[in-house]
């Protein structure tokens, strides 16, 4: 079945559609999803959450732009949103000047141990950075997603940043 067949079908609530399509994008959506939870379980939760939010809101879907990127927004907004409502967002509200960065060598570390460093990020620095610097939006959409200001933004990527360097720091450490 097509693409456009596909998301017809689940907009008339056929759940053999519903079900290929959830097989066709659960891998891309569950790796969003666990680059914003702190775990595997809670990730699980937020797919489905984000599952439940795209069959809910497909017929507002009018074939304008990418399918892909139009499930993808619905699920980093559905992420964002579950997290202002638990209040896991107590977002650091001091201005920095300019982005501060973060310069190492470069260690030989894993892939793996570096994403899992990044989720170990509290919270609001490891959004800030996913949405930063792995989905590419400014600092002022992560303000306008966050409901913060963008000073807020800025300054939580740098603390991301400050983290995630002292990790690597000590993990080149411990290697050599």
């Amino acid at each position: 079945m097509d693409l456009e067949e596909l998301i017809h079908n689940c907009k008339k609530g056929k759940r053999q559609a519903q079900s290929e399509l959830y097989q066709r994008y659960s891998g891309v959506l569950f790796g969003m999803c666990l680059k914003y939870s702190r775990n595997k379980t809670e990730a699980e939760d937020n797919l489905h959450d984000s599952f439940m939010t795209i069959f809910s809101k497909i017929d507002q879907y009018g074939f304008q732009g990418s399918f892909e990127g139009w499930i993808k927004r619905i699920t980093v907004n559905t992420v964002l949103q579950k997290y202002r409502k638990e209040n896991h967002l107590n977002l650091v509200s001091e201005e920095i000047g300019d982005e501060a960065e973060v310069e190492t060598d470069q260690a030989d570390i894993s892939l793996s141990t570096l994403l899992g460093y990044i989720q170990e990020l509290p919270h609001k620095y490891r959004l800030t950075f996913n949405l930063y610097v792995l989905d590419g939006y400014s600092h002022k959409e992560i303000s306008e997603m966050l409901g913060t200001s963008t000073g807020t933004s800025k300054s939580n990527l740098a603390r991301a940043k400050t983290i995630l360097r002292e990790k690597i720091e000590k993990e080149k450490i411990n290697i050599a």
